[in-house]
């Protein structure tokens, strides 16, 4: 059978794919074809399904030199959000998903992992370093007001004085405040909000059910009065279609109350390529050629360069400009100042392992 994406070409409300990609590892997959004969359209819209999935293990590992953390959980497969540029969406093939429409509204929610996280936290030899919370899905996102399962490992974070990195597009986070604020105090907890465009009608089709740039903006402000270490991470920048906004994002970020900031590349990793020049032909024809001109001229004429050193940042003349541009911007609105970099270092030491499940009666 002949390997081909599942095209439609049918943009749906509320979602950020256009079609569902073959699952790189299904043996077979098939393709609606016009026969003369009556066929049902295609909806144009589509509802989100949930299931749950019993962890095994909490943590996932990484030895990456491109990022800053070794350590991260994840609460949820596939992410309501829909942002069509997420370098996640890949995964979901694992879980014989497609990393295309099933990636938003085919999600996977894993149960018992708090249980799987006291587990590893209280085995002999843990060393204790940041956790970083997500680092693949947005641990706001709208099913967490379902499970609360991101709450739930703060608060065993909190018990257990462990320090943990939060990255979110989610408007959510405003619920676990208190929480925030605890671990805050004791120095254990760091947020980046991910900001990609102050445009909301850009947003309303790049990144459909995430929260808009003024809320996101609202919750910079939010954490930095109760006193919440609190950064911007302008990600990902996207070349001829964003990349104007950078000066200003990380000006409407340091008015808000961010006092650090970082950027990222648009990553087009496997089906994330195909998928995007699917939805720029749907929503900006017009510029279509040009953005994915530019993404190849910072990616060595490919769309995407998984290079460790390269896949963040890209490289030649325009990847460099952007830098350029990052660095001179921070400095101008007052990011990253190295004294506000040093406060927010987090603190190892007072770790102590939570109390084991067997331990809690006693």
């Amino acid at each position: 059978m002949v390997h081909q994406p599942n095209r439609d070409g049918v943009a749906r409300k509320g979602r950020g794919a256009t079609f569902a990609p073959h699952n790189r590892f299904a043996p077979t997959t098939s393709e609606p074809v016009d026969d003369g004969w009556w066929q049902e359209e295609a909806p144009t819209s589509l509802a989100t399904e949930v299931r749950e999935e019993n962890t095994r293990s909490a943590l996932a590992w990484n030895s990456s030199p491109d990022l800053p953390f070794d350590r991260s959980i994840n609460p949820y497969r596939g992410c309501e959000h829909g942002c069509i540029y997420c370098y996640a969406r890949p995964s979901h093939a694992y879980w014989d998903l497609s990393p295309g429409l099933d990636f938003e509204t085919k999600l996977i929610a894993r149960t018992g992992l708090v249980e799987r996280l006291r587990d590893e936290l209280c085995r002999p030899g843990y060393q204790c370093r940041p956790i970083n919370l997500a680092g693949n899905t947005d641990a706001y996102q709208p099913l967490e007001a379902r499970y609360a399962t991101t709450r739930a490992i703060l608060a065993l974070l909190l018990e257990c004085r462990h320090p943990v990195t939060l990255v979110t597009k989610g408007g959510l986070i405003l619920r676990d405040l208190d929480l925030l604020q605890d671990l805050a105090r004791q120095r254990l907890v760091r947020v980046m909000v991910s900001l990609t465009s102050l445009d909301s009608e850009l947003k309303r089709t790049l990144e459909p059910r995430a929260a808009s740039p003024s809320a996101r903006l609202r919750v910079i402000g939010t954490l930095a009065e109760a006193g919440i270490p609190v950064g911007a991470l302008v990600s990902p920048v996207i070349p001829g279609l964003t990349d104007h906004e950078l000066e200003r994002l990380l000006e409407a970020a340091a008015d808000a109350g961010a006092t650090t900031a970082g950027w990222m590349l648009l990553r087009l990793p496997r089906e994330v390529a195909p998928l995007f020049e699917a939805w720029l032909s749907e929503h900006y024809p017009e510029r279509a050629g040009k953005v994915m001109s530019l993404i190849r001229q910072c990616r060595g004429g490919a769309d995407y360069d998984s290079r460790f050193g390269k896949r963040m940042r890209g490289e030649g003349v325009f990847a460099e400009l952007l830098a350029q541009r990052f660095h001179k911007a921070c400095r101008r609105v007052g990011l990253n100042d190295p004294d506000a970099v040093a406060s927010q270092e987090l603190d190892t030491s007072a770790f102590r392992p939570p109390r084991a499940q067997g331990d809690l009666f006693d």
